[in-house]
């Protein structure tokens, strides 16, 4: 079309962002692509046509007067203006000759999809979706438009919404003139995702800033909900380096809430949009197939190579010829900018009372005054660094959730209005409790924690913590591989970025506690379990999965694809099961199916359980979630690690048992080590050399069993250290003999992270590989480098002098 003032996507791109603003502009950049990339057909209405409206209707100067000396911090001055200058932008009307050309664009749309095309019409500004800044929601969009009248009377709101209060708050925060910014107005055929489902999706994580995953979620109906945190969308994680390798698998699932669903009313219906209630059935569905993960995994893919950085894309899924358009595309603005070369770490420093838990958004920890806001009215109260609790926030809030310490909401998911808000702030937030603003109590001091994982928590009163800043750029790395100890996956994006070489344990037992909470033997035989309440809960947990089989291995092969996937291509060592006997009982289900014991410590664990009656069904769906990571996701950086084997024959025993379960040593890179924790291991570390790629102490095991110690008490507690010079000597002998061998020596116990002498003794000893808890990775590399530095060449080891142990009184 040659009218100056509409213009079609196809003859749009990002060079057009002063014309049409940049969601526009990326509209047109994204019809171009093409390979699969599907968008709406639509047009801008330009920012010139804006800039006509108002200076045809003499609309500028009252424009400036009702600005003209705002103070922004004054929520009550900012609403008045706010409203004033809407009302002179909106009675402007629309010149004749810009009507006509949004009717000709209308008709052309109805040509193309036919007379009843329903549209969205979504503001545009000239500052919009840049690198830096987003203006993510500030700026109305209408939704559900028919008619010439109602269209026209849609795209006057769009042009007066740039004077919205939390736009020109917004601006004011950012440096940008009022009256250097115009708005535009897309234009465009409305997806159906009122049948269907849509979402919001990231080229990384959100929370962490990790870039090899694609984060999609999704709810059923018109994206709003999402956006708004109005509901708890499906969440779903790809792994980009596997994918593009051609594993075809979604590494990770979380299924949602997604209590409601934003359906169209008629055409003209006032509110042209509701919401209702989604059936429990379809509650209990994913609101996207596996399949369809993919190919938005895809589109996501191709759309960040083309803009050549992370994105913050929205889809929709349309119910009629269900296929699924991007009609939204721009930079991601926060966690694409987190800093490579610097590690922050929150520590909580006590234990306080959760009173409420919900997602964690920002791994971060705050405490403040609790403002409890249920009106727009409660806003006037608020304070800065007061906490901020409410079923869910709006844009218009943004001036107050500036001056927040924390936010804490009722509803929404990782992408709502709340946690995009959020992390742009650089504050924690606690979305979807369910009843915060119930729960707590409106004028108490609380803290809020995100540093423990996806799960935020907020506490009773101000619970003390730390902030540990690093920087990682002048650290100088030891030759002695350090890797690091993991058991929640839920944090190992974010520890992904320390400097180390993989995972040395990433423990499969606190995986099975944490993300399944389950026996395996209950989950398989329910009907074996006696107590009716236990199946009920059972029977919940695995709600949407074809049986508890296949809910084990999938949760399970989730939580270790997700290790494996944040550390890629980098080794992760997984070590098979080895709760003790008590501790499997403690699981849902589990105390049917497990003996007592006296000392579970030396009792039915580790290897004997794996081919044992008892317990061999639990091992095949381990060796099947293994299977499962390696091979359906691509994630072959796995190495399966066999716990407590106490005697040469019983390593045969499980090898066999592993090769018959599809895991077999040496077929397809498939690499097994075993824990190096009981003399025998020690004594007889030839043999069991000879049978695995690589042997790991477990200091605390071979230091117990050592010295005749029980571990777990606290009476005797005095005699067990790891320092001991038997037991140096039994670390120096093992790591000997795995060098004989020429298999792998890692050490993943305890102590080198409780005591860096110990970590200078191993390294002294050749070790290849120490792993270490989180904490005291940067501490004990700093150590390192300096014992390597002064290490003199020497063939026989060095123990450490006795430490002198004090008594207790008994």
């Amino acid at each position: 079309m040659s009218d100056p003032y509409i213009r079609f996507f196809e003859e749009l791109t990002l060079d057009d962002v002063p014309s049409v603003g940049g969601k526009t502009a990326s509209l047109g950049e994204l019809a171009r692509i093409g390979a699969g990339v599907l968008v709406p057909d639509g047009f801008a209405v330009t920012a010139g046509a804006y800039r006509r409206t108002l200076e045809d209707a003499g609309a500028w100067g009252p424009l400036r007067a009702a600005l003209d000396g705002l103070d922004p911090s004054d929520v009550a001055d900012l609403q008045r203006r706010g409203a004033a200058a809407r009302r002179i932008v909106h009675d402007a009307g629309l010149p004749e000759e810009i009507a006509e050309g949004i009717r000709g664009g209308y008709r052309r749309l109805r040509e193309e999809y036919g007379e009843d095309v329903r549209l969205a019409v979504r503001s545009s500004a000239t500052a919009e979706d840049l690198p830096d800044v987003s203006f993510a929601g500030q700026h109305e969009s209408y939704l559900n438009i028919g008619g010439e009248a109602a269209l026209l009377e849609a795209v006057r709101r769009c042009f007066a919404s740039l004077f919205t209060d939390r736009a020109i708050h917004y601006r004011f925060d950012r440096g940008f003139d009022h009256f250097s910014v115009s708005l535009s107005v897309a234009v465009m055929r409305m997806v159906r995702a009122d049948l269907a489902s849509s979402g919001v999706l990231f080229t990384l994580d959100t929370e962490s800033g990790f870039r090899d995953v694609v984060f999609i979620t999704g709810a059923y109906g018109l994206g709003e909900n999402i956006v708004q945190g109005a509901v708890d969308p499906d969440e779903f994680l790809v792994h980009k380096p596997t994918f593009t390798m051609g594993s075809r698998a979604v590494l990770r699932h979380r299924l949602g809430g997604k209590a409601i669903q934003m359906v169209l009313g008629p055409v003209g219906e006032n509110p042209p949009v509701r919401n209702e209630p989604v059936p429990d059935e379809a509650r209990q569905r994913y609101c996207l197939t596996d399949a369809e993960v993919l190919t938005l995994a895809e589109e996501a893919l191709t759309i960040e190579e083309h803009y050549g950085r992370p994105m913050d894309i929205e889809w929709a899924k349309d119910g009629i010829d269900g296929r699924i358009y991007i009609v939204q595309a721009r930079p991601e603005t926060v966690a694409s900018h987190t800093s490579v070369t610097s590690f922050e770490t929150f520590h909580l420093g006590g234990h306080g009372t959760a009173i409420i838990e919900g997602r964690a958004v920002g791994a971060k920890i705050a405490s403040g005054t609790v403002r409890r806001v249920r009106r727009l009215a409660d806003l006037r109260d608020f304070e800065a660094g007061d906490v901020l609790v409410a079923e869910t926030t709006t844009p218009d809030w943004e001036p107050v959730l500036r001056k927040a310490a924390a936010v804490v909401t009722d509803r929404g998911g990782r992408t709502c209005h709340a946690a995009i808000v959020a992390r742009e702030l650089g504050i924690p937030a606690v979305v979807g409790t369910g009843t915060g603003t119930a729960d707590i109590a409106d004028g108490s001091r609380v803290t809020v924690s995100c540093a423990e994982g996806d799960t935020g928590a907020v506490y009773a009163g101000d619970v003390p913590f730390s902030v540990e800043r690093t920087d990682l750029s002048g650290l100088t790395r030891p030759a002695t591989k350090v890797m690091v100890n993991l058991a929640d996956p839920s944090v190992a994006f974010s520890t992904s970025f320390l400097p180390v070489d993989g995972v040395g344990l990433a423990r499969m037992e606190f995986v099975i506690n944490q993300w399944i909470g389950a026996h395996p033997l209950a989950l398989l035989h329910p009907e074996r379990v006696q107590d009716a309440d236990v199946r009920r809960r059972l029977a919940a947990l695995t709600a949407g999965s074809p049986d508890g089989a296949t809910f084990f291995v999938d949760r399970l092969s989730e939580g270790i694809g997700t290790i494996a996937a944040a550390f890629w291509p980098k080794p992760v060592v997984v070590r098979m099961s080895d709760f003790k006997t008590n501790e499997y009982a403690a699981l849902l289900g589990g105390t049917g199916f497990e003996p007592r014991e006296d000392n579970p410590m030396l009792g039915f664990r580790g290897a004997a359980r794996y081919g044992h009656p008892a317990y061999e069904e639990g091992f095949a769906l381990e060796c099947a979630a293994i299977r499962r990571v390696r091979s359906e996701m691509g994630l072959a950086n796995v190495i399966p690690m066999i716990p407590f084997v106490r005697r040469v024959s019983e390593a045969d025993s499980v090898l066999q048992r592993m090769k018959e379960l599809g895991l077999e040593r040496g077929v397809d890179g498939l690499q097994v080590y075993a824990m190096c924790e009981i003399p025998n291991n020690v004594i007889q570390i030839d043999a069991f050399a000879a049978r695995f790629d690589g042997m790991s102490i477990g200091s605390n095991d071979l230091t117990q069993l050592t010295l005749g110690v029980d571990r777990d008490s606290a009476t005797v507690a005095f005699d067990y250290d790891e320092r001991d010079p038997g037991v140096l000597e039994l670390f120096a002998l093992a790591i000997a003999g795995c060098r004989r061998a020429g298999i792998h020596s890692g050490f993943c116990g305890q102590a080198p992270s409780d005591y860096p002498e110990v970590a200078g003794f191993l390294v002294r000893q050749g070790i290849d590989a120490i792993s270490l808890e989180p904490d005291s990775v940067l501490r004990t590399m700093r150590y390192l480098v300096t014992e390597e530095d002064s290490l003199e060449a020497s063939s026989a080891p060095e123990l450490l002098p006795e430490p002198a142990l004090a008594l207790p009184d008994l």
